[in-house]
């Protein structure tokens, strides 16, 4: 086990994440102040909209989607079952592998589990008060505000609010950092290669779907926010980005998402994962389950490559699939450990359920 390399690909894969989540609370951020609040307004006013939409963000291959509803969820946007649906819908960058080994089954896969996410997102939200569930919700970050600055139409005196000064210092080290993450995720200087990826394309001939499209994505936003960054008023890039996203989140999703990954590094240095998995199916189905809770793409690749290989049978993918989220989760953890430990006991509990049904029919 090479220490540093255990350290160099969980900086970079870090960087990646927190690049990623910081973008898409920039974008957030931006829509919300652009459209006046009545963008995400519409959205808050819906609960079954908010359980939809984000569903169908966790739907998306890989975990930008995922990103988008935790930074939703995080600034109050949408409801707890909607959070739960995202996870249960969402795949991870497993999402691409899948769809890369076994196209038709992948598309039957996750139609299901986004059915299954939706159907528990309902649950949670409407007949969970009923049943005396009370729904879960963030109290540290609270919902985004408008400022009289931000020239809401509520304010009558919002002149100064496109006022800008040629670079301030939080101005340039903004766009100096979204620049360099730019020019990192263009030369491919953050790309992680997932565990038994490599394994599986020796064995097995699998063709692993690239990555390097959701990163030219990725570059993409990162530009239109590197525009914003330079032409955006005072008030925005400094209360706004500055304090609000990079001050307040930046530390934490970095510092978590870095942490897990090293402990993650030197576990899976030390332990063959794969070794444990068993020839009996309700076993396999509880550890996939298990697995499921780590907050991480790669561990989940075992039962992608065994269904792939029919090692496996259809339920234990399935209930790792449910049970896991890939990336998703971890900017959950940094912001609410409470929030995370509930809804993946959640999603825990449903991929038990669905796994073991699947099992006996």
């Amino acid at each position: 086990m090479d220490v540093l390399d255990i350290f160099v690909d969980a900086l970079r894969a870090a960087v990646l994440i927190t690049g990623m989540v910081v973008m898409m609370m920039m974008m957030i951020e931006s829509l919300n102040i652009t459209s006046g609040g009545r963008f995400f307004d519409k959205l808050r006013g819906s609960r079954f909209g908010q359980i939809v939409v984000s569903a169908l963000l966790g739907w998306i291959p890989g975990c930008m989607g995922g990103f988008a509803s935790v930074s939703l969820f995080s600034h109050g946007m949408i409801s707890f079952g909607a959070l739960v649906a995202m996870l249960i819908a969402t795949s991870g960058d497993e999402a691409f592998v899948m769809l890369t080994l076994f196209p038709g089954k992948a598309l039957l896969i996750s139609l299901l589990i986004l059915a299954i996410g939706i159907a528990a997102g309902v649950i949670i939200d409407y007949a969970g008060p009923k049943l005396g569930f009370k729904p879960y919700s963030l109290k540290g970050c609270g919902e985004m505000h408008l400022h009289e600055e931000d020239g809401h139409p509520a304010h009558e005196n919002a002149s100064h609010s496109k006022k800008r000064t040629l670079f301030t210092w939080k101005r340039a080290i903004l766009f100096i950092g979204i620049a360099l993450y730019i020019a990192a995720l263009a030369t491919g200087m953050l790309e992680h290669e997932h565990e038994g990826a490599a394994e599986a394309h020796d064995d097995h001939g699998f063709n692993l779907l690239s990555e390097d499209w959701m990163n030219m994505l990725f570059a993409a936003v990162s530009l239109v926010m590197l525009a914003v960054a330079a032409l955006g008023s005072d008030h925005f890039v400094e209360e706004h980005l500055w304090h609000h996203i990079i001050v307040r989140h930046v530390p934490k999703i970095f510092a978590w998402t870095f942490g897990v990954l090293i402990a993650l590094g030197f576990i899976t240095g030390l332990v063959d994962v794969s070794a444990w998995i068993s020839a009996n199916v309700p076993l396999m189905i509880v550890l996939a389950t298990l697995i499921g809770i780590i907050p991480e793409s790669g561990p989940h690749l075992i039962f992608v490559t065994l269904f792939a290989t029919g090692v496996v049978p259809m339920p234990v993918l399935l209930a790792s699939c449910i049970s896991q989220d890939g990336h998703a989760a971890l900017p959950l953890l940094a912001e609410s450990k409470g929030a995370f430990l509930r809804a993946k006991a959640i999603n825990c509990i449903i991929a038990l359920i669905v796994g073991f049904i699947a099992y006996l029919l």
